[in-house]
């Protein structure tokens, strides 16, 4: 009887043993930003926090925008998330958001992205509901100034009011990465720009059917029509809109901070070769009652 008992706790012994040695059950890998209502991972609701290894974030360089197919994965539409449905845009060709921009770190480091990419905190990526995957954009950050270019690889955030969800790094650079959100302005880049600090490119009109002689290029700097300048970001994207339908000519917003305040956003036109090219667009915005431009050389 008594051996039968030795045995018995020999034999529960070595089950709880057997127990308690078992492999844990291997983190999932998937993203938190998955095709066909796949949900965040169970530990969404840890708290996110830095990468362990701090850098010279500086140094890291922007992503470089070339074209690229599709990617296989993370392109499904519509899909779901959270109970919420979103369809992904046909093409990135004239995006432009404004918002709030969040950032993704450590938690997610090494986990598939959207488009099976392994996340890395340390990369210029960057994650968004609806944009094609790839997508390369640029991030201005309103409250600063600072601008970055990111290729979005993943989908999110999947926050309510928030349009993009950086890594750790581009949040870094964008100098928002202590506070943990920032006010945003999404371009989408086209594959042939071949980056953010590429030269603008200068407005030259059809040659008139005279035979005058044309105009002499400016010899020094170059010009430019401002139109208006403004410190909502919206109004200044709604002239440039309206004046981008009254010209062929280039139309940007320049936006900077002056005296510590907050940015100004100036909508400018060109630049061009020659002033009389200049005053015929600034005629032809006046003749659309989009305002007086003004002449100015940089």
């Amino acid at each position: 009887m008594m051996r039968a008992v030795i045995l018995l706790l020999a034999s529960l012994a070595l089950v709880l043993a057997g127990c308690s040695t078992q492999p844990a059950k291997k983190p999932g890998t998937r993203g938190p930003y998955q095709d066909s209502g796949i949900d965040y991972p169970a530990d969404w609701h840890i708290k996110d926090s830095a990468p362990d290894e701090h850098l010279d974030w500086s140094r890291i360089p922007d992503a470089v925008p070339k074209w690229e197919p599709r990617a296989r994965y993370g392109n499904h539409s519509p899909y779901k998330v959270l109970g919420k449905t979103y369809q992904v845009l046909p093409s990135s060709s004239g995006y432009r958001e404004k918002g709030i921009a969040s950032w993704y770190g450590k938690k997610f480091s090494g986990r598939a992205t959207s488009s099976q990419e392994p996340y890395d905190p340390y990369a210029m990526t960057a994650a968004h509901k609806t944009l094609p995957l790839p997508t390369y954009v640029r991030v201005t950050n309103l409250d600063n100034g600072k601008r970055i270019v990111v290729r979005v690889n993943d989908r999110g955030p999947f926050h309510e009011g928030r349009i993009i969800d950086l890594s750790f790094a581009a949040a870094h650079k964008l100098g928002y990465a202590n506070k943990g959100t920032a006010n945003v302005v999404v371009e989408a880049i086209d594959p042939g720009e071949p980056g953010r600090e590429s030269p603008p490119t200068v407005y030259r009109p059809a040659p008139a059917p005279t035979t005058a002689p044309a105009s002499a290029p400016v010899a020094s700097g170059q010009i430019y029509l401002q139109v208006g300048a403004f410190a909502d970001i919206n109004t200044a994207v709604r002239l440039q809109q309206q004046i981008m339908g009254a010209t062929s000519a280039p139309v940007g917003i320049h936006s900077q901070a002056e005296n510590g305040r907050s940015d100004i956003h100036r909508v400018r036109v060109g630049p061009f070769e020659s002033e009389p090219t200049a005053q015929q667009v600034a005629q032809s915005i006046r003749d659309a009652g989009l305002g007086s431009p003004l002449l100015i050389r940089r």
